[in-house]
């Protein structure tokens, strides 16, 4: 037999390295409730994009047709103001979805840059915890609408008052997963060869957050939309000329006795997009379960 079958061979009997998240992913991407999740996620997403081209301007004020019933020209009627509410609706999906994004993508970076620091550094760790502690004691809605008034009134200031919020929840989460793989076997092999600092951290720390920041994200999303419409529904979120599911319902509540269905269209397309993104929450978290992936591999 000849050098070349030997590595042949050789290279064959290998078995092929898989990506247990990625393969965790797949596989619940073929679940039911997945796909009728992210298919309904999907529409919100078209709905955002296509506001502009499907529905007129939802900031169209026209008081001769105020308070009129679904029609060809605005198929779920208008407001108090005379304004679509279809367009305001469909532009609401817009914002709501850009707060959810945003901010789930404002509270991960920090939040693993921080949660790694804390459970790689014992004395630094301990007062960044301290500090955590502290802003989780005070509530996430009252420290959001504290920021949304201190600083002025916009989408931008709405996500941050949002982000700040949501940041020490991923800090703790990714602290706990730091402490925990810092005790692996393989971990004290690679520190006992001499892999320290960043090279560590990037090759056997930060990968085993993928996943539960990713679930984690999921989350923040979710309850990023809610704090919108809530900030929104007070009066201190967005502006009147950026339409949101919770200035609708705010808008609405005056008329509520006569006109249910102003307040019922926000708040229905709220409820069902926040469920389905927490339902995708939830198969992420089943389907990226360590115990679960370990058995697969």
């Amino acid at each position: 037999m000849s050098d070349s079958d030997i590595r042949l061979n050789a290279n064959a009997a290998v078995p092929e390295r898989r990506n247990p998240t990625l393969e965790a992913l797949l596989e619940a991407a073929r679940e039911p409730w997945t796909l009728i999740c992210s298919l309904i996620l999907l529409g919100f997403l078209a709905m955002a994009v296509l506001a502009p081209f499907l529905a007129g301007d939802p900031t169209a004020i026209n008081p001769a047709q105020r308070l009129r019933p679904p029609s060809f020209e605005a198929f779920w009627g208008t407001d108090h103001l005379g304004r679509d509410v279809f367009a305001r609706a469909m532009n609401g999906a817009r914002m709501s979805l850009t707060v959810g994004v945003c901010v789930a993508i404002l509270s991960a970076i920090p939040g693993v840059a921080i949660g790694i620091f804390a459970g790689m550094n014992r004395v630094g760790g301990a007062l960044v915890m301290r500090v955590i502690d502290a802003m989780m004691a005070i509530p996430a809605v009252l420290l959001a609408i504290a920021l949304a008034a201190l600083l002025q009134p916009g989408l931008t200031t709405l996500i941050i008052a949002i982000s700040i919020p949501e940041i020490p929840r991923m800090v703790r989460l990714v602290r706990s997963v730091v402490l925990s793989v810092r005790e692996q076997p393989y971990v004290d092999a690679a520190v006992s060869v001499g892999t320290g600092g960043m090279k560590l951290v990037t090759k056997h720390i930060l990968p085993n957050t993928v996943a539960p920041v990713i679930v984690q994200a999921t989350y923040a999303a979710a309850s990023a939309i809610i704090a919108s419409a809530v900030l929104s529904f007070l009066g201190v979120g967005t502006p009147p000329d950026i339409p949101s599911w919770g200035g609708m319902m705010a808008d609405a509540r005056k008329f509520f006795q006569f006109y249910p269905m102003l307040m019922v269209y926000p708040g229905v397309l709220l409820s069902l997009l926040v469920l389905v993104t927490n339902v995708l929450g939830d198969r992420l978290s089943d389907a990226l379960d360590p115990r679960k992936m370990a058995r697969s591999i």
